[in-house]
């Protein structure tokens, strides 16, 4: 359904190229943030079909700072392991970590167009509530020192918008990239898939499913997720002497999709919703701050699907970015806090590339000595509960910031250093006087400082700081204590963790002076 345009404004503090899932996502954070933005997309609406549909647990908690992870976990299917096949014997059965305390599953399955309806009705309703301007495109962009023009396209012609900030979310075929002059770098694999969207219902278990060689589709690799409205979710590959233009017509693609239903008992009428082609790319700018212009998503980077670090690192992007660009925009940090973005971003991005090209080279391998290799592996497997561990897709996990700007000086005399400077900050399940809560839930504001210290011990006052006193009595289950570092009960801690839910630093004992020169001496505060 087509939206109405609207005039545009003549100046916004931050202006959003491309309202796809990442776009619509860093809208909602920056609004809950109380920061102005403005949204320029070029579809009337969201997408079609299912496109990116595995979200992690982590890309729930970027969802959930803005409000938006209820609606998306009611409507998704969650799951938390799966299995793969060579021919007609199951070679691997995974799981991922998980555990009953957990605020959210490890993945939910959900349409891509579902993510973008939800992280824009959260952009709707934050404290400074977004506007979309749908059925628009970027057509150029003039970067100054002060600011960026942007001319858009709309469906009342040609207007121009004064941005503060401008951060290009606008896809592969970044139109901003392109007014830039600048390219991805990386590799581009030759393997084809053909995507699939089919109605069926069904009764199987909701879990990543592959097949390698199977005897449906000789010489294939073919993945399954289940999705919500009863939708099936099919990817296969295409032989490289296929011509991708026949491959995705409907009477090429429907006797493949028909045999392999058949040959996994899959009886129920079905039929077809949405066919696509993809191909692994391993790409990214080796910069994702171009003085006041920003890149994240598809428009700075391009990953495999293959272990689901597509969406998931755009959401992250959006999460890192956002409480950065706010506290610029508020006059409280200095410019020079976004280079962190970059560099922790692009950072992440070559750790995803780096999997994501093993798990292509296994899923499509690029020449005849990968395809050995593989077939010997899934031959071994089969047998060898070892060798299996080579077939595990390394589905996406938070990166950790390892060499960030922003990471405090390291202190000695932790147990380990699962919460160490640029971790992702560990997750528990405490009690207070108001009951059970996840630690997480308390992310995504503002910095927050996690004082642990012996049961009637008070914590210092930091002015312009949440503090979460965390004494033995609060942590029921030990994951707090034992997470983070400390070795017993009587130990004292300072934790600071950054609004985008990763820790900054960590210090024995309660004095506030370490983790205060920390947010001065790391440029994080103006």
């Amino acid at each position: 359904m087509k939206r109405p345009s609207m005039t545009l404004p003549a100046h916004v503090p931050v202006l959003i190229a491309g309202g796809g899932p990442v776009g619509l996502t860093l809208s909602a954070l920056l609004s809950a943030q109380g920061i102005a933005n403005l949204v320029i997309e070029a579809d009337e609406g969201y997408c079609s079909g299912s496109r990116a549909i595995c979200m992690s647990r982590r890309s729930q908690e970027i969802l959930g700072w803005a409000g938006a992870d209820k609606a998306l976990v009611d409507k998704g299917l969650s799951w938390v392991g799966g299995r793969s096949y060579w021919r007609h014997n199951e070679v691997l059965q995974f799981q991922m970590p998980s555990e009953p305390t957990q605020r959210y599953a490890p993945m939910v399955n959900i349409q891509q167009f579902y993510v973008e309806e939800f992280a824009h009705r959260a952009a709707q309703s934050g404290a400074k509530p977004a506007q979309v301007q749908w059925a628009s495109r970027v057509s150029a962009v003039k970067p100054g020192d002060g600011g960026v023009e942007v001319e858009v396209i709309t469906p009342e012609g040609l207007q121009t918008v004064r941005a503060d900030w401008l951060v290009a979310c606008d896809g592969g075929r970044s139109t901003v990239r392109e007014q830039l002059g600048l390219q991805l770098e990386g590799t581009q694999y030759d393997g084809k898939y053909v995507i699939v969207d089919v109605v069926q219902k069904t009764r199987r278990a909701v879990e990543r499913l592959a097949w390698f060689d199977p005897p449906s589709n000789p010489g294939s690799t073919i993945l399954m997720h289940r999705q919500p409205d009863d939708v099936w979710r099919i990817d296969y590959q295409i032989r490289d002497d296929e011509d991708p233009l026949e491959a995705v017509k409907p009477e090429n693609v429907l006797p493949r999709v028909q045999s392999h239903l058949a040959m996994i008992g899959e009886d129920e009428p079905w039929e077809p919703l949405w066919i696509s082609i993809y191909n692994a790319k391993c790409l990214t700018l080796p910069s994702y701050r171009h003085g006041r212009v920003m890149f994240a998503g598809d428009a700075a980077h391009l990953v495999p699907i293959f272990g689901v670090r597509g969406l998931n690192s755009g959401l992250d992007d959006a999460g890192n970015l956002a409480w950065k660009l706010a506290r610029v925009v508020r006059g409280q940090s200095p410019h020079t806090l976004l280079d962190s973005y970059s560099i922790e971003r692009v950072h992440a991005t070559r750790e995803n590339i780096a999997y994501g090209a093993k798990s292509t080279e296994f899923m499509a391998p690029p020449n005849f000595a990968y395809k050995l290799m593989r077939e010997a592996t899934l031959r071994l497997a089969e047998g060898d509960a070892q060798v299996r561990s080579l077939i595990n897709p390394r589905q996406s996990t938070p990166i950790t910031y390892v060499g960030s700007p922003l990471n405090a000086v390291a202190t000695d005399g932790w147990s380990h250093d699962m919460a160490a400077p640029g971790s992702p900050a560990p997750e528990a399940l405490l009690q207070d006087g108001q009951g059970a809560f996840h630690l997480s839930s308390r992310f995504g504001r503002d910095f927050l400082v996690l004082a642990f210290g012996p049961a009637g011990r008070h914590a210092p006052t930091l002015h312009g700081l949440e503090v979460l006193t965390i004494d033995p009595a609060m942590d029921v289950h030990g994951q707090a204590w034992q997470r983070y570092g400390l070795s017993g009960a009587q130990d004292a801690a300072l934790v600071l963790v950054r609004p985008d839910g990763y820790v900054m630093g960590r210090w024995h004992g309660h004095d506030p002076a370490p983790l205060l020169k920390s947010l001065t001496t790391t440029g994080v505060f103006a």
